[in-house]
């Protein structure tokens, strides 16, 4: 038997050269699929900014001036539609953090002018309230003030209006981010 044959990987096998790619490879999917803060910071406003105070409107058409609320004391602002698979599982989450937290936290949902109007927010809140104060977004201001990626995305300001946190998908861990703006507050 030749060299070249016993140094060939047995079938199934990748070669030994392959290993350490695949190994970081495997952690980035790893890292990824973390859930909770974990995997916070991937996309959006960056950490320490501080966002555009933006003029959104109520439901009603009413205009509310967000630099008026920023800077009195922590902000969660969720990025949110009628529509949104993310939203809705993040629900319970966001329901046991405003929970702990409502007293000390202003919780914005920021509607989403996108494939629905103020009408079909109203009824869907009928049927399956929200947490928080909802705003419409009718221009995208605040998607781009902050630079939201898409429904689903939760920004949290500290008590100074800057940005503490940010994440995406349905595992966030909200109640463990607004501990920690808080200053470790007990629940």
């Amino acid at each position: 038997m030749s060299v070249a044959a016993r140094t060939r990987p047995l079938p199934g096998t990748l070669p030994a050269a392959a290993a350490p790619a695949l190994l970081v490879a495997l952690a980035a999917v790893m890292a990824l699929a973390t859930p909770g803060r974990a995997a916070a910071q991937e996309d959006g406003i960056a950490l320490g900014a501080v966002p555009e105070a933006v003029v959104l409107e109520t439901l009603d058409g009413e205009p509310v001036d967000l630099g008026e609320v920023f800077g009195t004391r922590p902000v969660l602002v969720q990025f949110w539609a009628t529509w949104c698979a993310i939203c809705q599982a993040l629900h319970p989450r966001m329901a046991a953090a405003h929970e702990a937290h409502g007293e000390e936290v202003e919780f914005l949902v920021v509607a989403a002018a996108v494939a629905q109007d103020r009408d079909d927010v109203r009824r869907h809140i009928q049927r399956r309230p929200v947490v928080g104060r909802i705003l419409w977004d009718v221009r995208g201001r605040a998607a781009r003030a902050f630079e939201a990626p898409g429904t689903g995305y939760i920004v949290i300001l500290d008590a100074d209006g800057r940005v503490a946190y940010t994440g995406t998908g349905p595992s966030q861990d909200i109640d463990g981010a607004l501990r920690d703006v808080l200053g470790g507050a007990p629940e």
